[in-house]
């Protein structure tokens, strides 16, 4: 049973989320040759205030963005 795991930001929109779903699955049911209903899929969502690049928080950078 594949189970792929997706981190990345917040995906707000309910429909959004199970197009990802749906293309993952898909993918790896054909790539492994397995029915869909064999692969798992797990969405791990980070909101900006979670997460840092390069030193800094993503809410900041996106603070700085809207500012200029």
């Amino acid at each position: 049973m594949p189970t792929i795991h997706v981190d990345g930001p917040e995906l707000k929109d309910r429909a959004a989320k199970r197009r990802l779903v749906e293309a993952c699955t898909q993918a790896a049911a054909e790539s492994y040759g397995l029915p869909a209903s064999t692969v798992v899929v797990l969405l791990r969502e980070y909101s900006p205030e979670n997460v840092g690049v390069g030193g800094a928080l993503m809410a900041d950078r996106f603070s700085e963005r809207e500012q200029a």
